[in-house]
């Protein structure tokens, strides 16, 4: 093993004599020892119930199962809905770090012809960094699936997302799939998405494919398929199975963003200007219309409400038709962004409409923090892409927005004039991209900052926060921390105007930093980042996702900079306060592979080890210390775990861990030697097992593991970890687009 220097630092008496020492590998146990260890309860893992959060994409029916409905997320994997209990099922929580970039589902599918078939088309982004997409097939709705790969990106959560279905499978038959990509144009399999090969269609970025049911007949492919694209707005037509395709005569140049077909054969088509959503105003959808296509094939525009000229400008995107009612629809406007989007219905096929808006009611229990989210939200909510009319029941309704799902069952009520109500049915769906967590030592078990948001905090994180969330809730919240020994003192980083906020009441209450980070003078505005509260709360480090450190000792009345500091990190640095001692903190340095401790507030900041292994800019690192332990560290370096027993102590490596790449620590095990156990996300062996990627528990500091999940239950990539600071064995997680989960020990139900 090649040696580290270590050198002594600002913060610990005695480093210096271990410059040059080796880091020692930590043996595990072996024997009935080490098989004892590997042999605990299996763990159960739940969500922690927020209520949603995230951008739905797409509703899903069988259309020949009545009650089997699929919802698909952009960052959260599909759901299959659980009619029994009203809940939604998650589908895709066993994908590995390897593959968690298909938690991105673009485009879902379904066989007519057989329930239990599923295809959903996955990837998160475009970029070359990124995991290619892949098909992914079931035979048992969700359960279980094959992974297909395509070769090509697409874009689950990229501009354009809120289009579709861009995956179809033909209903005469079931070997061939049609799948429209973000880059590559239009691809065909005839082997039920084994390979896919390119059409001759002249676009790139594919909004949607339908495929006409009445231009073939079982067992015989149809001919006539439709295709919307993004990149050269408009619809195109193949009468010859994808031979040749030419624009629609008639039809908008505008994106297709959805399209139903009535049981008379009449189309309809939403239409909108601009691959949205995506986060600059140039994409915005700045026009948009609604047209339909007779059953003897002419167009007709039929457009509820023309949009106003550019900024006003909006699109319409979600559209469904009653299927026993086919001159019933309901369509939703897109990006509306001054008014608020608006759902229009129509009984008469689109000569006539009207707005749901005044006659809505939205009910949403349990969920206070979207009753005051709401309150700035104008009429039906925003990115109203996804819109659903149930098969078999025209009275039952459905539409997504930017933070969750809406469902009604009275829309006749509607129909006749009556008010209509909107339930929020999320049961099950967490979707938000949750940035860090943390579990204080006393008051709320657990705080959570959140994306687009804010986040909340926890007293019982088996039922939803209550009036504990995190206000404004229209905001990023980028991180969130305590004083380990002064508890009821917190502060939390977002990206309002104010930078961030804290609390002296355990969260009950907020105050805004005085002045925002971004506003220090002779520092570039930089998008906010993470926050460390030492120990007893006197001082705050403050970590810009770009530039120098600062540090406030009045609660973020002023800040200064850190001395110190490291200058153009490739990575945003975290910093963290010693759980145990007032005003030291610690920063990991993965560029240069050192840790840096403050020893003065956050003042001056100096190398306390060096030599370390540095981490890749595209590697998972950590830096954490242990509560009750004056000095001591766990450091997840990607492929290697250390750990610093106290000062001046030599790190040493933990040899039954190949991967480390996020780590908690909570309370000891009753009777344990060691006052601390040890949460790793990682790739280690447990007892005489394989090594194995996932979740795993050490009880006496690394010496033996225990792994404390399965390969159904891997959930992506996590964001964030926490020990349950009160309770042996018990773990949050924060994987991108799941919310927060809890790992408890006991059998899984």
């Amino acid at each position: 093993m090649r040696r580290r220097e270590l050198i002594q630092g600002a913060g610990w008496a005695g480093l210096g004599a271990l410059a040059g020492c080796a880091l020692a590998p930590l043996k595990p146990v072996a024997g009935d020892e080490a098989a004892a260890a590997a042999a605990q309860p299996a763990y159960r893992w739940r969500s922690v119930p927020y209520g949603a959060g995230g951008f739905v994409t797409g509703f899903l029916f069988h259309p020949s199962e009545r009650g089997l409905l699929y919802v698909r997320t952009d960052i959260g994997g599909a759901y299959r809905f659980d009619e029994a209990h009203q809940a939604w099922i998650p589908l895709m929580d066993h994908l590995g770090i390897d593959d968690a970039d298909l938690m991105g589902v673009l485009s879902l599918a379904v066989d007519p012809n057989a329930p239990d078939r599923l295809y959903a088309a996955c990837g998160l982004y475009l970029g070359a960094e990124n995991r290619p997409g892949a098909l992914m097939a079931s035979d048992d709705r969700g359960a279980t699936w094959r992974v297909h790969e395509l070769g090509v990106h697409l874009g689950g959560n990229s501009a354009g997302r809120a289009s579709g279905e861009r995956l179809q499978v033909d209903p005469n038959d079931g070997q061939v799939l049609w799948l429209g990509t973000s880059r590559h144009g239009l691809l065909k399999s005839t082997d039920r998405g084994r390979r896919f090969s390119p059409q001759p269609l002249p676009a790139q970025h594919v909004s949607l494919v339908w495929v006409d049911p009445g231009s073939g007949s079982a067992g015989h492919a149809s001919r006539t398929v439709y295709v919307g694209t993004h990149d050269q707005p408009g619809l195109w037509v193949s009468q010859d199975a994808g031979a040749r395709f030419e624009r629609v005569a008639g039809a908008p140049a505008q994106a297709p963003q959805r399209l139903a077909a009535a049981a008379d054969g009449t189309l309809y088509v939403t239409f909108a200007l601009g691959d949205s959503p995506i986060a600059t105003n140039p994409s915005y959808a700045r026009t948009g219309s609604v047209w339909k296509r007779s059953p003897d094939g002419r167009w007709s525009d039929i457009t509820p409400e023309l949009p106003g000229a550019e900024p006003q400008g909006f699109g319409y995107a979600g559209v469904a038709v009653d299927r026993q009612q086919p001159r019933r629809l309901i369509v939703s406007t897109f990006e509306r962004r001054v008014e608020g989007d608006e759902i229009f219905l129509s009984n008469d096929g689109g000569a006539s409409w009207q707005a749901l808006s005044p006659r809505t009611e939205h009910h949403a229990p349990g969920h206070p923090w979207l009753l005051d989210y709401m309150r700035t939200e104008r009429r039906m909510g925003h990115w109203t892409s996804a819109l659903a009319l149930d098969p078999f029941d025209g009275s039952r309704a459905l539409y997504g927005t930017g933070y969750g799902v809406w469902m009604t069952r009275d829309l006749p009520q509607a129909v006749d004039g009556r008010r209509l109500r909107w339930a929020f049915t999320v049961q099950g769906m967490e979707e938000t991209a949750t940035l860090e967590i943390r579990s204080p030592s006393q008051g709320p078990r657990l705080l959570a900052a959140m994306g687009d948001v804010a986040g909340a905090a926890w007293a019982d994180p088996s039922q939803p926060p209550g009036a504990t969330f995190f206000v404004p809730t229209k905001e990023t919240n980028r991180s969130v921390d305590y004083a380990e020994l002064a508890p009821q003192l917190m502060a939390r980083t977002g990206d309002g105007r104010s930078g961030g906020h804290w609390s002296d009441d355990g969260g009950r209450h907020w105050q805004p930093f005085a002045m925002s980070p971004r506003d220090v003078p002779g520092h570039a505005p930089a998008e906010i980042g993470h926050v460390a509260v030492c120990a007893r709360g006197a001082t705050f480090v403050y970590a810009p996702n770009k530039g120098p450190g600062l540090w406030t000792a009045d609660r973020g009345g002023h800040w200064a900079a850190c001395a110190g500091w490291p200058a153009d990190a490739s990575v945003p640095l975290k910093p963290e306060a010693d759980r145990n001692i007032e005003g030291v903190f610690y920063l990991l340095d993965r560029d240069s592979g050192r840790v840096l401790t403050s020893t003065d507030g956050g003042r001056l900041f100096q190398p306390l080890l060096t030599g370390l292994p540095r981490v890749a800019a595209s590697a998972e690192a950590q830096l954490i210390s242990i509560p009750g332990r004056p000095h001591a560290l766990w450091l997840a370096l990607n492929d290697r775990l250390l750990h610093v027993a106290g000062a001046g102590a030599a790190p040493r490596r933990i040899e039954a861990v190949e991967a480390a790449w996020m780590v908690a620590a909570g309370p000891g095990a009753p009777g344990a030697r060691s006052a601390h156990s040890l949460y790793l996300w990682g790739r280690a062996r447990a007892g005489h097992a394989p090594v194995a990627e996932g979740f795993f528990r050490s009880d006496d500091e690394g010496a033996s593991f225990v792994r404390i999940n399965d390969d159904a239950h891997r959930y992506g990539r996590l964001l964030s970890m926490t020990a349950d600071s009160r309770q042996h064995g018990v773990v949050y997680i924060a994987p991108h687009g799941r919310g927060v989960l809890v790992g408890r020990p006991g059998v899984e139900t």
